[in-house]
């Protein structure tokens, strides 16, 4: 017999990504759950792989990451949000933005301390907190999926390490403005409270609207994780390849962390990256490339019994249910994908108390025009 064995997470199960992904192969349904896209990435960027790897750039890179890349980064950083960021010191090249995450968590979480999540959370945030011995405090967003200060701030204790943010918001698709953010310094200013800005969808603010980072904030800035990830960026989520931006001394605790658990990212990417960042407009035109797939997929919707709830940024859309059916969204999920071919995200697993009676599912539209046509006639059949 095997010894006995104490679990770490005994709460956590197989994510909920898995379980739908899983379902949507085995039913040869149309996935819209896992947020991933189904157009290839950029041929060039992928000829800049090849090249890299043909210029025999396949051994580690340095643990912080490609001097290239993180100089790359920097300067887009600068361009963007006019933040300075010192490139030896203050930028760090991960595996992916939840490698990025888990690896800040680790670094600064403490025995007892309080980190607080604001619901529906990205389903790494909690259990990553757990598992450094954080106690995850819950608090959400408005019944329109808007950030709520006063929530927030109630929250706040002398043991609370961190607040985490995420804009725009996975799975809400909502997303942070001015005041908010202007809330956000208030409310920490005199605390030593830390900030773990999760902008891995940054490029994916529509409507105009301008992407309220961390870093514009000063204040924030000081006490700040910034979580940012290429595989959204370039359509290439399978890479696991990402970033983080942080002052020198938060910096310093995240690094002794990271060269443990990764030591460093995947070589040939990083020098690929590094080249194909040196043109603006392979990032600028996403607004405009991802908002065409929001809308199309919006006015989908909104020929159906589904009705779409407002969507600011990222890549999914969150639809009430509620005029079909008045199932759990779990089994109603299921059910979908089962009998009508379709596969979706129920929003219950991304909170830690659901509120009750609420019937939304998200969907994914970072798909090709005829994945997106297909689906939303399966959905317009129910």
């Amino acid at each position: 017999m095997p010894p006995p064995l104490r679990s770490k997470l005994p709460h956590v199960g197989t994510t909920i990504f898995t379980v739908m992904s899983k379902l949507a192969a085995e039913c040869g349904a149309i996935n819209l759950s896992q947020g991933f896209p189904d157009f290839p990435i950029d041929e060039r960027l992928s000829s800049l792989v090849y090249a890299a790897m043909k210029a025999g750039h396949n051994q580690y890179a340095p643990m912080p990451g490609l001097l290239s890349l993180r100089e790359a980064i920097a300067t887009k950083v600068d361009r963007l949000y006019g933040s300075a960021y010192d490139v030896e010191s203050e930028v760090t090249v991960t595996a992916g933005g939840t490698q990025a995450i888990f690896t800040a968590l680790a670094a600064v979480v403490h025995l007892g301390d309080e980190v607080i999540i604001v619901d529906p959370a990205y389903d790494c945030y909690a259990p990553t907190v757990a598992l450094f011995g954080g106690v995850p405090v819950h608090v959400r967003l408005g019944d329109d999926m808007r950030f709520d200060a006063a929530a927030v701030q109630a929250a706040i204790t002398p043991r609370t390490r961190m607040l985490m943010l995420n804009t725009p918001h996975n799975p809400a698709g909502t997303i942070l403005r001015d005041a908010d953010m202007q809330r956000i310094v208030a409310m920490l200013r005199g605390t030593d409270i830390l900030l773990l800005s999760d902008e891995v969808y940054e490029h994916l603010v529509f409507d105009g609207e301008m992407h309220a980072s961390a870093m514009n904030y000063p204040e924030l800035r000081e006490r700040a994780f910034v979580v940012f990830s290429f595989g959204k960026v370039f359509h290439a989520t399978g890479w696991k390849m990402g970033y983080v931006l942080a002052p020198m001394d938060l910096m310093t605790e995240f690094r002794k962390v990271h060269q443990f658990n990764v030591f460093s990212a995947n070589t040939p990417l990083q020098h690929a990256l590094a080249e194909h960042l040196r043109d603006p407009a392979n990032y600028e035109q996403l607004p405009g490339f991802f908002q065409e797939k929001r809308d199309r997929c919006t006015i989908g919707l909104r020929a159906s019994r589904f009705e779409p709830l407002a969507c600011e940024g990222s890549y999914f859309q969150l639809a009430d249910y509620s005029r079909i059916s008045d199932e759990e969204d779990i089994a109603f999920a299921k059910r979908m994908t089962v009998e009508y071919g379709i596969a979706a995200i129920p929003l219950s697993p991304f909170y830690n108390d659901p509120p009750q009676g609420r019937r939304i599912l998200r969907f994914c539209f970072a798909k090709q025009g005829d994945t997106l046509d297909n689906a939303l006639e399966k959905l317009c059949a129910i």
